[in-house]
């Protein structure tokens, strides 16, 4: 057996222990105190970022996002690498400095950055393979696995012979490579939302054992589709460039990866049940990814999941906080108004509606954007129950206007509710 399939199998073994091991939210805690410790004294500092944070407590440490991130990317890796020479290794297809970089597309198009060992790969492997597939590695498995770009992070994945997997590149569309997909008869797929839902529109023979959402956010309506197409529960994968976050347990309940990241969690939009979370992951040593705040809309569960677990159950991911849409109320303060709300408000209008598009064009105009054959009628229809759900939130002097056509984006993430337009 070789070092790295060594690795993956104690990150694997080490992942089911402390699934045993810890019981109770109390446990978890303690955990992550005692991980945090470790990192904050003895892994941050080796990077010249946080030299000077030495022995200092988490809340000491500057929130960081994606530009600054890059802006002081040579600082945040042990082997001080800049963004220039990580973008220039991954142009060659070379590691750089001995470590692997890669990239994720960005949901709006700005790509993020990251550096990783071999090591730390294969932990990531062995985490990963123990909180999706329960029987693995006494059996064997076929995955496919549809994104915009091979990432350095799965193709560790090809590596340790207990998994057969191929990559499907989306940038060159599901038609170009779907006979292919067939031919590989996956047991196991794990692609974004948008695809799983076209592969259920057309399953041909396509017979999977095991589906999981990843790389977008898992609308209700795609769920219900794939789900009665396959006869197979749809699992979320929450991950990004910044790390794994979240995956869902056989129940189908989303759990925060809480025994390899802490968490924090920020108020973002005031009066919602919605917060967003700082990310610290303890068990990069590459990179430090301390502090960062992802821009995501999460509603957090308070009850706790069938399957025993004490992590923190996720109700649902409901977008992202630069697609919050800010309106004007009738008293001239900005108002805010969540996806989920909007998301909402279209699908209650006709329960046809299976895909749609809602776009802030400017501060006073939202357009309403429906599938070609349902109509501009229907979509005139969809309209006015928008422009009913934000009269009623208290948005005065906005304008929704209906369309038609839609797209589906496979070169970059699917965004239903989109906010085009930005505050001077």
């Amino acid at each position: 057996m070789n070092l790295h399939a060594l690795q993956a199998i104690r990150a694997f073994a080490r992942t089911r222990r402390l699934q045993r091991k810890l019981r109770t939210r109390e446990d978890i805690v303690a955990w992550r105190e005692q991980r945090l410790r470790h990192f904050l004294d003895k892994v941050a500092p080796r990077t010249p970022f946080y030299r000077d944070f030495k022995g200092a407590d988490l809340s000491a440490l500057p929130v960081m996002d994606k530009a600054r991130v890059l802006e002081n990317f040579h600082l945040l890796n042990v082997a001080g690498v800049t963004s220039a020479e990580a973008w220039a290794a991954i142009d060659k297809g070379e590691r750089v400095r001995g470590l692997v970089a890669g990239y994720s597309t960005g949901t709006s198009g700005n790509r993020g950055l990251f550096l990783i060992s071999d090591k730390e790969r294969f932990i990531w492997l062995g985490v990963l393979l123990a909180k999706t597939l329960t029987d693995f590695p006494w059996r064997k498995y076929r995955v496919a696995l549809a994104l915009p770009a091979s990432s350095a992070l799965y193709d560790s994945a090809t590596e340790t012979g207990r998994i057969t997997l191929r990559f499907f590149d989306l940038r060159l569309g599901l038609r170009a490579w779907r006979d292919q997909l067939d031919d590989f008869a996956p047991d196991t797929i794990v692609a974004p939302p948008k695809v799983l839902r076209a592969l259920a529109e057309d399953p041909r023979n396509l017979r999977p054992k095991h589906l999981f959402s990843a790389a977008e956010i898992l609308d209700p309506l795609d769920r219900q589709a794939i789900e009665l197409a396959f006869d197979v529960n749809v699992r979320e994968i929450y991950q990004a460039t910044e790390g794994l976050f979240a995956v869902a347990c056989p129940h189908g309940t989303l759990h925060l990866c809480e025994d390899i990241v802490a968490f924090e969690w920020e108020d973002t939009v005031p009066g919602s049940r919605t917060v967003s979370p700082l990310i610290t992951d303890f068990t990069r040593t590459s990179q430090v990814m301390a502090r960062y705040r992802m821009n995501d809309l999460i509603e957090l569960s308070d009850t706790s999941c069938a399957c025993g677990s004490p992590l923190q159950p996720v109700r649902s991911i409901l977008g992202r906080a630069d697609d919050v849409f800010i309106l004007r109320a009738g008293d001239g303060e900005p108002l805010l108004i969540t996806p989920d709300v909007l998301r909402n408000a279209v699908v209650d209008a006709d329960r046809r509606i299976e895909n749609f598009r809602v776009t802030q064009l400017s501060e006073a105009q939202v357009e309403v954007r429906l599938p070609e054959d349902l109509g501009l009628d229907m979509a005139g229809k969809a309209a006015a129950a928008v422009l009913q759900t934000l009269r009623n939130a208290g948005a005065a002097d906005v304008d929704v206007i209906a369309a038609i056509g839609v797209t589906i984006p496979y070169d970059k993430k699917l965004r239903r509710v989109h906010r085009a337009w930005s505050p001077s």
